[in-house]
């Protein structure tokens, strides 16, 4: 008879899941994972990996079509083959969605395949999946099981989220997208219209704009990437504009006529006024909520809010023995969150020394659009809305020589500090590879650095990362290279 009791069971293999599926085998626990669908959750196989594939094909188009800026002259036309990218796409997804698995058969977790339902504390019900299950054929994780009855001291919840619909406009996978059809379109599509402008919206926006489709963006709030720090906003919508995106903020699509193969989105805008706008295919991407029903939370007793599971620094929940992560214990709903906060919670599980609580303020977040948008730490509004005394610094990629050098001087960084104590309380950039930028001030922050050890750090030339040291001298009258 196959062992159904475990130390800890994790529902969900997403980043967060299997995340701390890992460390748990690592700290010595009898480990288990759940999974009704794939290996990888939404990130992998339809969300951060997947689009970051089709971004790239994206770029590299853009970059031959400016070729002979760089004094290339190429052969021909270049155009896409949405075929072939989305292939590209989906076969980045699937080798990742079998490295996953490797993982699980080197950590000794053993896979349970179904549907899992919470029925009374330290047991996990295991049901029949709903969906289709896309097992990893290599290798297959050692000890997979299926349906049956589990139980565990610890059930970590890492279901994830799904896209939000609004009442009236819901996706139908045909005429109206979510992300999931917008990431394998059997065909490009000549116009879109994008409801929402936050990061999947922006991204696919700008994704679609690269392949030449005519792309409308429609944005309830004053500025697209609402969470961002308003001037990087305002700067970002400049750039993507400059690329022929069109933007609409302070509107709402009301309704969506369909027709045959076309929708019309009926657009109002904050003084009342509604425009029709005609487009192959809408975009919903209005946010995402927490994938909570029908897992059993409500007869335990689980505290949710909003549609997520309330916890607390470590995931712990109200109820004894049961911890969330990730997008279902609510925002940011980011990957690199969910992992974070599942290491944190099961080593506070597992008594190790020294565990810190989750900081939100640290949880930096990133736009892969064209130019990118990367951020960690307090707008330049909120240090204001908390009486804080700033200084604020900002460096133009276009005085940076190897932003010049690569054609990518458009685009700008910005940094916020406590002007009394030194204390890094935000930055904000915009531009070429600023999502691999950014992690340099989330670490200076993680280390409580100010700004007299970040103007005595030495930044290696000619890099874009030198513009980072200059936003610092610019916000307290130092910058060199301005």
């Amino acid at each position: 008879m196959a062992d159904t009791n475990y130390d800890v069971i994790i529902i969900g293999s997403g980043p967060g899941g299997y995340v701390t599926a890992i460390r748990s085998a690592q700290l010595g626990f009898k480990t288990a994972i759940v999974e009704r669908e794939h290996l990888g959750g939404i990130c992998l196989n339809w969300g951060c990996i997947p689009t970051k594939a089709l971004l790239r094909s994206a770029e590299i188009l853009d970059h031959a079509n400016h070729a002979k800026s760089f004094g290339l002259t190429l052969e021909g036309s270049m155009k896409a083959d949405v075929k072939d990218v989305v292939a590209r796409s989906r076969g980045v997804s699937a080798r990742l969605n079998g490295g996953v698995g490797f993982l699980m058969k080197k950590n000794k977790i053993d896979v349970i395949w179904g549907e899992a339902k919470l029925t009374k504390p330290g047991e996990v019900k295991v049901g029949k999946s709903s969906k289709p299950v896309v097992e990893p054929q290599n290798p297959v994780p050692k000890g997979v099981k299926g349906e049956g009855t589990y139980t565990a001291k610890h059930i970590i919840v890492a279901t994830g989220a799904r896209p939000r619909a609004l009442p009236g406009i819901e996706p139908d996978g045909k005429l109206i997208w979510t992300y999931f059809e917008a990431m394998k379109p059997a065909k490009m599509p000549k116009s879109l219209v994008v409801m929402g402008s936050g990061a999947i919206g922006i991204e696919f926006a700008s994704f679609y704009r690269s392949m030449g489709v005519d792309v409308t963006v429609v944005e309830l709030m004053a500025n697209v990437m609402p969470v961002e720090d308003e001037e990087i906003s305002k700067f970002a919508r400049k750039a993507l504009e400059k690329r022929g995106l069109k933007i609409i903020t302070e509107a709402k699509v009301t309704k969506v006529d369909k027709a045959g193969d076309s929708i019309t989105a009926h657009v109002e805008t904050k003084d009342g006024k509604v425009s029709q706008i005609k487009a192959d295919h809408l975009i919903s991407a209005v946010g995402v909520q927490g994938n909570i029903e029908n897992i059993g939370l409500e007869a335990l007793g689980v505290k949710t809010d909003r549609g997520c599971v309330v916890i607390d620094e470590y995931g712990r929940t109200n109820v004894p023995g049961l911890y969330a992560i990730g997008d279902v214990a609510g925002p940011p709903m980011l990957a690199h969150k969910a992992e974070h906060e599942g290491v944190i919670c099961i080593e506070k599980i597992a008594g190790v020394p020294g565990v810190h609580g989750m900081d939100h303020r640290k949880i930096p977040g990133c736009t892969y659009c064209n130019p990118q948008v990367a951020s960690v730490g307090l707008t330049e509004a909120k240090a204001k809305e908390q009486g804080r005394d700033i200084r604020v610094g900002r460096y133009m990629f276009n005085a940076n020589g190897k932003a010049i050098a690569l054609g990518e001087d458009n685009g700008m960084i910005k940094v916020i500090f406590d002007k009394k104590s030194g204390e890094l309380l935000g930055a904000h950039m915009c531009g070429a590879e600023v999502t691999e930028l950014i992690q340099g001030f989330v670490v200076a922050m993680n280390l409580e650095t100010t700004e007299e050890e970040l103007m005595h750090t030495i930044f290696p030339h000619p890099t874009l990362s030198e513009m980072m040291k200059e936003a610092v001298l610019d916000a307290y009258g130092k910058v060199l290279n301005a």
